[in-house]
């Protein structure tokens, strides 16, 4: 157990980052990787890893809803230093995450082949989602138990062990990637299944890996089966605190089918050069989202320890954190946009569609930056409705407005990519306000979360 609660809130910040940070790389040069071999098997089937990696939303907003209550329940009790309610709550957020894979499980292998024929622009892309699907779908259910376990980790300050076992179940699925979709050796020749197959076989890995950091009896969390009987009044509190954070992803995932089904019309191309665009920006999104996840805990303990001073400086650090590197991360993405393309595909219409995308979406990199950590100080603060209600005013003026405006002759997708830095701005400029209002109310003091010329400096800017 790491006690955030004294010591540089900056140091912890940057430690705490550090750990989360190289599990993204790692994670996010699997998703790389996997998009180079696949790429090499023509533009339907990178197209289909992108349709089927829409489900990825999905089980990222249901992770998150049992992750961030999680983690923020168990940062509470380790900021109070009750560690019998921690191992309590960890082990009720297990049989809760179990309950949900098994769901999620039956309802998504029902529902494939539906998904595949619906969304696919060809009949080769409806093949090969479909021949991803049946090994993904399994992969990502198997990962709610290894999401909840290091969610409870991170809630005690520990970001250690996700990061050994995220890093080495990356590389596994990185090694194991080319040899099943080309059936390099003595494996055989899967295609687009193969890298559906390697994942599978990490997350099988990573389960029972990270599994043995609780079997300990000495660990500050552990395995207690006395405590498996289901507590719904504990699992309400989890979702109380997780549903509207999982929403989010949720509604991230509605609005990536919209701009899926807006660019069907414009063939297997678009698709795939919006699919390496969208995987290339999640990857420049790594610093700020590893941050975000270390934010929440830090400022969880200190505003359960009830002080309120830190968790208002711990917000000042990461909000200054997110907009340098974001701000360095965009420079070197517009004037790198084509060069990043060029080395996914060979195909000059998806080349095209990628870097109008890239270079249009680098507007929004620090104000998404500081939307992030504001979100996750809202987790801290056990209150996750006001980015809900945010994010849900994004995606509708992001959304709705694009999928009328696709109906008219001369329509370009540029025009999405204008509405959505619109809406990312609006919903930064909301939360900053909502955050103050929230610290003010939680932490009884007038102070703002950061100085108001700064925050209107942020908003404008300046």
């Amino acid at each position: 157990m790491q006690d955030l609660t004294t010591g540089s809130l900056t140091n912890h910040l940057i430690k705490t980052t550090s750990f989360m940070l190289v599990s993204m790389i790692f994670q996010t040069l699997y998703i790389l990787v996997d998009l180079f071999w696949v790429g090499r098997l023509g533009t339907d089937a990178i197209a289909a890893v992108g349709l089927a990696g829409n489900l990825s939303f999905i089980v990222i907003a249901i992770t998150q809803v049992l992750s961030v209550g999680a983690t923020t329940l168990v940062s509470h009790a380790a900021g109070r230093k009750d560690q019998d309610r921690a191992i309590f709550l960890f082990n009720q957020s297990q049989v809760l995450s179990m309950v949900v894979a098994i769901a999620f499980l039956a309802v998504a292998m029902l529902t494939r082949h539906q998904y595949a024929a619906e969304q696919s622009a060809s009949e080769g892309m409806r093949i090969a989602t479909e021949q991803y699907l049946r090994w993904f779908i399994p992969a990502m259910a198997l990962q709610f138990a290894m999401v909840a376990m290091g969610a409870a980790l991170r809630g005690t300050g520990n970001f250690k062990p996700g990061m050994l076992v995220q890093t080495g179940t990356v590389v596994i699925n990185m090694v194991l990637a080319p040899f099943l979709i080309f059936g390099w050796g003595p494996f055989p020749e899967m295609g687009v299944s193969g890298a559906a197959v390697a994942t599978f076989i990490a997350v099988v890995t990573g389960v029972v890996w990270i599994s043995f950091y609780f079997i300990d009896a000495k660990a500050y969390l552990r395995f207690h089966f006395g405590h498996w009987k289901p507590d719904l009044r504990v699992w309400w509190d989890m979702l109380k605190i997780g549903l509207p954070a999982g929403a989010e992803f949720a509604l991230m995932g509605v609005y990536m089918a919209v701009v899926y089904a807006i660019t069907k019309p414009f063939g297997a191309p678009a698709q795939g050069g919006f699919t390496i665009g969208l995987r290339v920006v999640q990857s420049a999104f790594l610093p700020v989202v590893a941050l975000g996840f270390s934010v929440a805990p830090v400022a969880g303990q200190n505003f359960a320890a009830r002080k309120g001073d830190r968790v208002r400086a711990a917000f000042k650090a990461a909000a200054a954190m997110a907009a340098v590197f974001m701000l360095l991360i965009g420079v070197g993405m517009y004037f790198g946009a084509t060069a990043v393309m060029r080395f996914f595909t060979k195909d000059p219409e998806a080349i095209a569609v990628g870097v109008e995308y890239l270079q249009i979406v680098v507007v929004t990199f620090v104000p998404s930056g500081i939307t992030f950590v504001s979100s996750s100080m809202f987790q801290a603060l056990g209150n996750t409705i006001p980015p809900l209600a945010t994010s849900t005013l994004r995606i509708l003026i992001a959304a709705i407005p694009a999928i009328f405006l696709s109906r008219l002759a001369g329509f370009h997708l540029t025009w999405i990519w204008y509405l959505g830095a619109v809406a990312v701005l609006l919903q930064m400029t909301l939360n900053l306000i909502l955050l103050q209002r929230e610290l003010k109310v939680k932490l009884g003091s007038d102070q703002s979360p950061i100085p108001q010329a700064a925050a209107v400096g942020i908003i404008t800017g300046e």
